[in-house]
């Protein structure tokens, strides 16, 4: 078998897949092929690509990795990385096809019989949170978080309202324990609560904003600064109460292996869409596994990456939950079905994914993502989103 095509397929509002076709005409592998707000640019890195994998046996997976990883002398990036997410992914939904069977069966088989979601609590940020919202904002958010506890979700997620000023005032910091105490008290303590910072605060900030929430005891804290300084989340980890969690903006086993031989992180969210695909997500699992640290990817995404993320998910002892926003309708012919907060595992072959032939009359895709720019209401300084 050889790869004789890849494609890109749009799909609007915000979803790209690509798909690999092969000598065998019955079998094309899918995968996840985005960055958000930037999936053109991914699409050209699939056709730098395409040079190379074309006339390449599809099956051949590590290799494939492996020359797409270190045919370069750059490392990959965010741009690189998720280009051979992508492929990587359609290359398992290959050769689960070939062999007629689940990609979780491939990887060694399942240690769980169905896969813990959460779902995401929040609402919905248009600009800069200020505290004059406070009240609305909090009833808003606990309508919704007992909605999903009444759903059978036994987890959900939220995020920092808004951005973070380099140094907050008092009354930010006690507002945020305030909220967090509403949403605790809105779903009990059997449902787990995370919440997601975003990067939005400085290391001062969140750690004023941890202590704040800790008696309430959040599942974990995400992302509480920007991942790019390491020693700053280590600093971050080693002061918080809560656990600390991070990956989805970083790429590859060796950026991992500073978060954890630091003790920046001890729960792992790598986005196989971006990590470098189901190979290298195992991979940052068992590396994970041996700091005891917990495994949640990341995935706001489509259901293809869903896909690709439980099926790995599905063999890794030290999973904790996955991220999921959209579970298919109206893009693959087998949509996920939540039953209780958790998905059974996928039967069919590869990844269990087909995507549905588009309307004609479907609106253009324009680009995915359209990320916001914040600013600061008091003096127009860029924030954080």
């Amino acid at each position: 078998m050889k790869i004789t095509r890849l494609e890109v397929v749009h799909v609007a509002p915000k979803y790209s897949f690509l798909k690999v076709h092969t000598s065998d005409e019955h079998i094309v592998g899918i995968g996840e092929a985005c960055l958000e707000g930037k999936a053109r640019v991914v699409e050209v890195a699939l056709r730098e690509f395409s040079d190379y994998l074309i006339g390449q046996d599809p099956r051949r997976i590590e290799k494939i990795w492996h020359e797409l990883y270190r045919g370069t002398f750059y490392p990959s990036g965010s741009i690189l990385a998720s280009a051979m997410s992508a492929v990587d992914q359609a290359l398992w939904d290959i050769l689960g096809k070939h062999h007629d069977a689940p990609v979780h069966a491939l990887l060694g088989g399942a240690v769980r019989e169905r896969i813990r979601l959460y779902q995401h609590v929040q609402v919905e940020d248009h600009g800069p949170f200020t505290l004059d919202q406070g009240d609305r904002h909090i009833e808003l958010l606990t309508q919704r978080a007992r909605q999903a506890a009444a759903d059978g979700f036994t987890m959900i997620k939220t995020a920092l309202p808004g951005p973070a000023r380099q140094i907050e005032s008092r009354a930010y910091v006690r507002w945020q324990g305030e909220r967090f105490r509403a949403l605790r008290e809105a779903v009990g303590d059997d449902v787990d609560i995370a919440i997601d910072f975003h990067g939005r605060a400085t290391p001062d900030v969140a750690l004023a904003v941890i202590q704040q929430i800790a008696e309430y005891q959040p599942m974990f804290v995400e992302e509480p600064c920007l991942p790019e300084n390491v020693p700053a989340m280590a600093r971050i980890a080693e002061k918080s109460p809560v656990p600390i969690a991070t990956g989805e903006r970083l790429f590859t086993r060796w950026q991992f292996r500073d978060v954890l031989e630091r003790g920046a992180a001890s729960v792992l969210q790598p986005d196989l869409a971006h990590c470098g695909g189901i190979s290298e997500g195992r991979k940052i699992a068992a590396l994970g596994e041996t700091y005891y640290a917990g495994f949640a990817p990341h995935n706001p995404l489509g259901p293809v990456n869903l896909a690709a993320s439980v099926h790995l998910t599905a063999t890794v002892p030290s999973f904790v939950a996955q991220e999921q926003q959209f579970l298919g309708e109206g893009v693959v012919a087998t949509p996920f079905e939540v039953r209780d907060g958790y998905v059974e595992l996928p039967t069919g072959p590869g990844l269990g994914m087909e995507l549905l032939d588009r309307p004609q009359d479907e609106p253009e895709f324009d680009g995915g993502w359209t990320l916001p720019t914040w600013r600061d209401h008091t003096d127009g300084g860029l924030l954080p989103w």
